[in-house]
């Protein structure tokens, strides 16, 4: 009994006590780190009139992107915003609704897009709706059009003695699988859905940019565009830096003194993270183009 209670005592008491010792200086170390970053974090300035919004890297939700327009009904005094893109793109639907955000924030206050590095497919259907495109001379507009990847393993399938099976209850229920060659009809019917995804991008471009839509083969086709060139197309409004974005930004919005909104340092820090993280993992997958 005697032998047990000592036991029970080791495990309980005498172990975390040796744990929190030997860890005390790291414990104390993110506590104050901890303070520190929820101080920072909560500390709003409620006298910003101007906030910087980020779209980068791969696009394959919007709720992230949303969470930081959420973020600005905190500050009453917020009277334009900055968007920075840099991304290559992302699946249609999400790049549609951040569109959508976007043409609706602009109904309110002045939206100034700056690209950054490339404002391509998903991200320039996102983007497109801001008051004033601003891009920088390195950078890359357009990659306009819609692109469905598959596979056909069938054959590694076979190989390694593995066979598919399914139940499906319609034609084209199956359209799209990987685990066989498409059929004719399958391709044909996935292709027209394509061709109406295409359609509405290249609708949609043309009239957010004041485009005539029966020029489409000159500003679509999934090219991708050097800035002057995106520039000649009417595909961005200036070529020019970050500061003639803020420029642009400030008289739009009748700001005298720039007063931004800052992220916190955690906040900041997550962010970039996160950024570098996604671009790294989804660098060469399928996308809008």
């Amino acid at each position: 009994m005697l032998k047990t209670i000592k036991k029970i005592f080791n495990i309980f008491i005498i172990k975390p006590f040796d744990f929190i010792q030997k860890y005390f200086k790291t414990f104390i170390f993110l506590l104050i780190v901890i303070v520190i970053f929820s101080s920072s974090t909560s500390t709003k300035d409620m006298n910003a009139n101007l906030a910087k919004i980020y779209l980068k890297g791969p696009i394959f939700e919007s709720e992230t992107f949303l969470s930081q327009i959420e973020n600005l009904k905190n500050y009453p005094n917020l009277k334009g915003i900055l968007l920075i893109i840099d991304s290559p793109g992302g699946t249609l639907s999400a790049s549609v609704e951040i569109a959508d955000i976007i043409k609706e924030l602009n109904e309110s206050m002045p939206v100034i897009a700056y690209v950054q590095g490339s404002m391509a497919s998903g991200s320039y259907y996102a983007g497109m709706y801001a008051n004033t495109i601003v891009a920088n001379r390195g950078s890359m507009i357009g990659s306009i059009g819609v692109i469905f990847n598959g596979y056909n393993i069938k054959d590694l399938l076979n190989k390694i003695g593995v066979q598919s099976q399914s139940l499906a209850a319609g034609e084209f229920k199956e359209a799209g699988t990987f685990t066989r060659e498409w059929s004719k009809k399958e391709k044909e019917y996935l292709e027209q859905l394509l061709k109406e995804q295409y359609r509405m991008f290249i609708m949609d471009v043309a009239k957010a940019r004041n485009l005539n839509p029966n020029n489409y083969k000159d500003f679509a086709e999934g090219k991708i565009f050097s800035a002057n060139n995106a520039l000649n197309l009417g595909l961005i409004d200036i070529v020019g830096s970050q500061v003639n974005a803020i420029n642009i930004l400030k008289e739009l919005s009748g700001v005298n003194e720039i007063v931004w909104v800052k992220n916190g340092l955690l906040e900041s820090y997550l962010e970039k993270l996160t950024s570098k993280a996604i671009n790294q993992v989804f660098l060469n997958l399928s996308r809008i183009q």
